[in-house]
């Protein structure tokens, strides 16, 4: 259930001055779908192709051989249904021809009333379908209606969903799990259509499974059939003009869902009380029984292990009212009638379970409807037939529920009576453990070191009746895959975000900086849901997004969207973001160009060659030339000292007349001379570590080194010494990996935000520290490989071509 954390706890305020260091920044990111774009553009952009073949070629293919599809990525087995338990029985997957005669896809059109939840706690996702029904251009684009159990059937069906970005088309085949001839989870009411089956299989699929699916908010399921930003309204807390904005949300096409907290919060994971579920209980009874009459069945050892958490025997409670607590409904009507001769506001709810509807003023029998007549009663489409839809006043709607979740096609507000031209901006990222899993504010010692994000609010809003400088914007952050990875432990983390004011600096804000300076705007609180958004309004200025969890160390993938207010900005600033003027009806008119959102995660290995500014002054940056000259005039400052004395005897002795020595030999020189400075904890050199040191300084490809050679290298790695002790503030031996940000840069490397994190994973240990060893075999590699870009780099421009065996 998710839970929330003030955002007060994780802010500390303070003022001073602001350092700087050199990262370089790129507009885009590491991975992803990178770049910057419009996420509700990208509602009408193609879909991406599935892994071999479309829709299209495997449909046909199947018709050229007479065959039916059978998913090979999702198989009709309990591999699809459980990832961490099993039921005690078993269910057999058929396609519909076998469970009943003449199955249709769609009958008399896809509506909210085709929706019955079966044995599956996804509540959740089926009221955010009951949602979708409202809007059928959006319903078209979720499931394309081109498909047929009549023409041109071939057992295989296809749905659209937005991941994090984009458009994905997710195959099926349709065989559906039953029991006693009986779909055991979403059903239609009509016996025959099997839209919202196969609709609900799709999405399971692309979680992983139908067990995923178990527990969720509707707001995951509204974004994934809508590519929108959600807001989430606690209605005790709510703006007093909430009707309006609910009134607002259902003309614009938003999707809305409404819950009642249970005692525990709020956890959508529950089913209603149906024949199937009855007999699969008194299995379940029945099961227990025979394990305590027959002790020695023992399913420890095995991963057999019978459970039921798929198929939920705890259900929601049902109140005397008839509303149910820990449940989701959609709100599908925001509506207005004369009652008496006054004016009343009604809304209307769905329950999916298909039935259970509320029995106070308003429900279908209610005698508030005796005073309405034929003609308004039809507008209003009040029925009395137990379907699960039923109207509430409004004044009851915020007496008895909770939590509001609004689902909007555009980030305009929702109690503005215009529509405005808007950019959206989209990241990807991720946190990595000793790197970039700094935590929130509460940890300063790693808080600095989470991805970072620039903000520019170039100008104010375009709004005469508003007298204040002010830019509007919408931050949302998402995090991504969690569900589909709770197979292997994964839940969702609580995250949040802060915003600082910053000038200048295009480099990764440092540790300073955060402890002197407040946050200009933050989330209101952490939590653990999907997707936490805020809307704020703030002055024309540079800025920097921080992203974060509440607890440091945390990996893990998200997106980060920033949609702002605006209409214009320079040509040369334009390629970098997008804008938008879009609601239901008009999604796709664009003009303006609001803000600049750029990540400091580089998205190519050229930006290994150069710092940005540097590259326009044609600098060199990637070795700082300085300190390595300056080292080696050190070293021959030295020439006749006790330690060039002691330097040239050891390595005599080991390299015998050649003056020459291999990774071995070099093992044992700098092993021998470590061990003489006491003041440096280490267990001595690796011989991985020396064979890399004797490719960097190895000029003849000989596979060895000579005296020259090796002090020349015992130069850098005195160097590199000091920059480690510096770091080493505990004396133990080892930095923290959070540090080595900051090392590196001191040796003179300027890398991207993927290098960083792969340095981490590649030299930490289980405790995110690095010992000196795997430091020099670090920078030796790093020093290495600026060393031969600097030789195909031939003019100087920081980019090179490579073929294979280069």
């Amino acid at each position: 259930m998710p839970s929330a954390i003030n955002a007060a706890v994780a802010q500390q305020t303070a003022a001073g001055s602001v350092p700087s260091t050199a990262v370089s920044t790129t507009e885009g990111t590491g991975g992803g779908t990178g770049g910057i774009y419009s996420a509700i553009i990208s509602r009408n952009q193609p879909i991406i192709k599935v892994k071999e073949k479309t829709y299209e070629e495997l449909h046909k293919k199947c018709l050229e051989q007479n065959i039916l599809y059978e998913d090979p990525e999702f198989p009709p087995n309990e591999s699809s249904l459980f990832y961490s338990q099993k039921i005690p029985i078993k269910f057999e997957w058929k396609r519909p021809r076998e469970i009943c005669e003449n199955p249709r896809f769609i009958i008399g059109g896809a509506n909210r009333t085709d929706i019955c939840q079966g044995e599956l706690g996804d509540c959740w996702f089926l009221a955010a379908i009951a949602c979708l029904t409202l809007n059928k251009k959006l319903l078209c684009r979720v499931i394309p209606h081109d498909q047929s159990f009549i023409q041109d059937y071939a057992g295989i069906f296809h749905f659209q969903f937005w991941r994090y970005g984009d458009w994905v088309d997710v195959i099926i085949d349709d065989c559906l799990p039953t029991y006693n001839n009986q779909l055991v989870f979403t059903k239609s009411s009509q016996r025959n259509e099997f839209w919202s089956a196969l609709l609900e299989k799709a999405y399971a699929k692309l979680h992983g499974s139908y067990e995923a699916l178990k527990g969720g908010n509707t707001t995951e399921a509204m974004e994934d059939f809508t590519g929108g930003v959600t807001e989430f309204y606690e209605i005790k807390d709510a703006p007093k003009d909430i009707y309006k904005i609910m009134k607002h949300a259902i003309e614009r096409g938003s999707l809305m869902a409404s819950s009642i907290d249970d005692d525990l919060g709020f956890s959508f994971g529950s089913a209603p009380r149906s024949h199937i579920g009855e007999q699969i209980a008194r299995m379940v009874k029945q099961l227990e029984n025979a394990q305590m009459s027959f002790p020695t069945v023992n399913y420890q050892a095995t991963d057999e292990r019978p459970a039921w958490t798929i198929v939920p025997m705890q259900y929601e409670t049902r109140m005397s009212c008839g509303l149910v607590k820990g449940h989701a409904y959609s709100v599908t009507a925001v509506e207005e009638t004369i009652f008496k001769g006054e004016k009343i506001r009604l809304v209307r709810l769905r329950n999916p379970w298909g039935q259970v509807e509320w029995n106070g003023p308003w429900s279908d029998k209610s005698e508030e409807w005796n005073f309405i007549n034929e003609e308004e009663k039809v507008r209003l489409q009040h029925k009395v037939v137990e379907d699960g839809e039923f109207w509430i006043s409004f004044e009851d709607f915020m007496r008895h529920f909770t939590k509001l979740e609004i689902c909007n096609l555009t980030p305009d507000t929702l109690e503005a009576d215009k529509l405005k031209t808007w950019t959206v901006s989209v990241n990807e990222g991720r946190w990595v453990r000793g790197c970039s899993a700094g935590g929130c504010r509460n940890y300063p010692d790693t808080f600095w070191t989470n991805p970072q994000y620039r903000l520019k609010l170039l100008e104010e809003d375009d709004d005469p009746e508003d007298e204040e400088v002010i830019c509007s914007f919408l931050v949302a952050l998402m995090q991504k895959n969690r569900r589909k990875e709770r197979k292997l432990g994964a839940n969702l983390y609580t995250i949040g975000f802060a915003i600082y004011e910053m000038h200048g600096t295009k480099h990764h804000l440092q540790k300073d900086f955060f402890l002197y300076n407040a946050s200009k705007a933050r989330s209101k609180t952490y939590i653990n849901m999907r997707e936490i958004s805020e809307r704020f309004r703030l002055p024309p200025s540079e800025y920097v997004v921080i992203p974060s969890t509440y607890d440091p160390h945390q990996e893990g993938e998200f997106i980060l969207r920033v949609f702002s207010e605006k209409r214009s900005l320079s040509d040369s600033e334009k390629a970098t973001s997008r804008a938008c003027r879009c609601d239901a009806r008009n999604p796709a008119h664009t003009t303006g160009w609001p803000i600049i959102f750029v990540s400091d995660r580089a998205n190519s290995n050229k930006e290994l060659t150069a710092d940005e500014d540097a590259r326009k002054d044609g600098e060199k940056t990637h070795v700082d030339e300085k300190k390595v000259s300056a080292a080696y005039s050190q070293a021959k400052t030295r020439e006749g000292s006790e330690e060039e004395k002691q330097f040239r005897n050891i390595f005599q002795q080991i390299a015998g007349d050649d003056m020459e020595i291999n990774a071995e030999e070099l093992r044992n020189v700098l092993n021998n001379v470590v061990k003489k400075h006491k003041d440096l904890k280490s267990e001595g050199f690796e011989l991985e570590s020396c064979r890399s040191m004797i490719a960097l300084m190895d000029t003849d490809g000989s596979g060895k080194i000579n005296f020259d050679e090796f002090r020349h290298l015992w130069d850098k790695i005195k160097s590199w010494q000091k920059i480690f002790k510096r770091y080493d503030t505990d004396h133990s031996g080892t930095i923290n990996s959070y540090e080595m940000r900051n090392a590196v840069n001191d040796g003179g490397f300027r890398l991207n935000n993927q290098l960083y994190d792969i340095i981490t994973m590649r030299y930490a240990d289980k405790n995110m520290n690095i010992d000196f060893d795997s430091f020099i075999c670090c920078f030796v590699r790093l020093d290495a490989m600026f060393r031969a870009f600097h030789a195909f780099d031939k003019d100087g421009d920081g980019i090179i071509k490579l073929n294979v065996l280069e």
